[in-house]
């Protein structure tokens, strides 16, 4: 894979053709006007201007091939280094418990254990098996939604049930109590793809626990706008994400940081994975800086996410 190192090469030569050619189209088109004023002759008037014409024609065409050039191999190469670290993160994610499920078998085929100890050990191994299933169902979901392969039937069911479903889900993964996410929802009827709301909010309340303070606090809360709006928003109490990085946090492979420095677990799929699933449910999304629009020392990350035409009548 290549690194930050390789973009080095691409943008050096890109500039230099550049440079290059608007040296030559400055050189050719002075050289042109001196021989014309030279030699101001009709006939040499019109090709003169019909040169100068087609010059100029295939040196902007040179010029916007090599600015395009150099587009595409920026994007590539950036595209690979995300490449890297979601290999990065996926090798960590599938070693870290396969590793651990190697010590506590070898461990116990080779002495024996007291009955506390098993259990200990059973205990910590279907942590590390829940690990790698979560690993694999997120990575069959990224799967099935890039190739729109979810269905796409209408269910009618409870949100402010999701929500809580969701939140109970995430906590017990992360072991912490359920109080960590707070859903402030009423009893609300929607008409919409269950599967796919589901993989959508338990993705937002997974990410804000993850990248949440220490520790995390994250409410989860849904109002109406209108008769057929919904805005349902996941906040969270972490740093927060720059503003030149906001929009990227949606592309595939991102994920912000060094990739072998950082300690939170994750492949830079989430909320790639949430961007696809708002866009084929005909939401948007937003991020928004709580210290942006919260009093001073405030800080954390609000997504919001906007329904429309969702809302369905109460029994």
């Amino acid at each position: 894979m290549m690194d930050r190192r390789s973009l080095k090469s691409p943008v050096t030569l890109g500039v230099v053709l550049i440079v290059l050619v608007v040296v030559l189209a400055v050189v050719w088109i002075v050289g042109s006007f001196l021989g014309f004023f030279a030699d101001k002759s009709k006939s040499n008037e019109t090709v003169f201007w019909a040169f100068l014409a087609t010059g100029i024609v295939l040196l902007a065409g040179i010029l916007a091939g090599v600015i395009a050039y150099l587009t595409l191999t920026i994007k590539a190469v950036r595209l690979n280094q995300r490449q890297s670290n979601f290999i990065d993160a996926v090798t960590h994610e599938l070693k870290s418990p396969i590793a651990s499920l190697k010590l506590y078998l070898q461990t116990m085929s080779r002495r024996e254990v007291d009955q506390q100890q098993r259990d200990d050990f059973h205990r910590i191994m279907l942590e590390d098996v829940e690990r790698l299933d979560s690993l694999i169902n997120h990575l069959l979901d990224v799967a099935r939604v890039d190739r729109g392969g979810n269905s796409k039937s209408q269910e009618r069911f409870r949100l402010d049930d999701l929500l809580r479903q969701c939140a109970t889900t995430v906590c017990v993964r992360y072991r912490l109590p359920e109080e960590t996410v707070s859903v402030q929802a009423p009893s609300l009827w929607v008409q919409s793809q269950l599967v796919q709301m589901e993989i959508l909010f338990r993705n937002l309340i997974d990410n804000a626990v993850k990248y949440g303070g220490s520790p995390p606090l994250v409410l989860v809360n849904v109002e109406s706008k209108g008769e057929d709006q919904l805005l349902v928003t996941i906040t969270d109490n972490g740093a927060g994400i720059p503003p030149n990085q906001r929009r990227k946090v949606f592309r595939r492979f991102v994920r912000l940081g060094n990739e072998l420095e950082r300690s939170t677990p994750g492949t830079g799929l989430g909320l790639h994975l949430v961007r696809n699933i708002t866009k084929s449910l005909g939401a948007s999304i937003a991020v928004i800086d709580r210290g942006e629009t919260e009093p001073d020392g405030v800080t954390g990350t609000k997504f919001e996410v906007k329904f429309k035409g969702i809302v369905a009548p109460s029994d």
